[in-house]
Parts: structure tokens; sequence; C-alpha cells
């Protein structure tokens, strides 16, 4: 339901180790980043591991491991995070397909709650 609003793609732009793009929460609540199990970028089709992943909220950064340990920073509904994307190699100026997948562990809920959606993005 709220995949299509997982990618922002105004906030995509080039850096020098890679890549950034803005990203929602596809839930109806926050949560706390420690019960963001997965977040899998992909970029034309290629998967990107996740220790090249951090993310950004409040103005704080974590990598996979310290995302998976915070229990006081939250990511919430409609707020855009910051993801930004080790990638070797120059990305070519242009249209780009990227890829977001976005596994939550949600208390209550008796499956993983695993968003997917893909979005044509202009670096």
């Amino acid at each position: 339901m709220y995949e299509k609003y997982m990618i922002v793609p105004e906030r995509a732009k080039k850096t020098e180790k890679g890549f950034e793009i803005g990203a929602r929460l596809p839930y109806y609540r926050g949560v706390s980043l420690s019960m963001v199990e997965e977040i899998e970028v992909s970029l034309d089709g290629e998967t990107l591991p996740q220790s090249d992943v951090a993310i950004t909220v409040h103005g704080n950064t974590y990598n996979l491991e310290q995302r998976e340990n915070e229990t006081d920073d939250r990511w919430e509904m409609g707020e855009v995070a910051t993801l930004s994307v080790a990638k070797a190699g120059d990305l070519s100026a242009g249209e780009h397909t990227i890829g977001l997948k976005i596994n939550l562990r949600i208390g209550y809920m008796p499956f993983p709650s695993i968003r997917v959606f893909e979005k044509k993005v202009n670096f």
C-alpha cells in the first residue's frame, strides 16, 4: 500500500562514494531503527550489499550494525530518510532504475513485513 512512496527521487544525487536517495517508511506507524531488519538497494537490477547502505534520520547516520542496535532513534511515517549507498565506479548521469526492499520486524504481525518497489530516478 505504501510501497509507491518508498523511493523519493527528488532527493537522489551522486556522491563521491556512490549515490544517495530519499526513502520513506512503508508502514503506517513509525518504528525504531532496530525494527528495520533489512534495507536492500538495487541499481539497474544489481543488488548492492547491505553493508554498503547507511541510513540517516534526524541528522544521525547509521550503518547496518549500528542500525540493528539503535532503539532510541525512530523513523517516523512520512519522514524522508537518506540512504547513502557506496558504489565503486562512477555512476553515469541520467536515468537509472532504483529498487528498494525494506523488511520491518513488527512484533504483533505473524509474518514479515517486506515491501519492495522500483522507480526510475535521474542522477
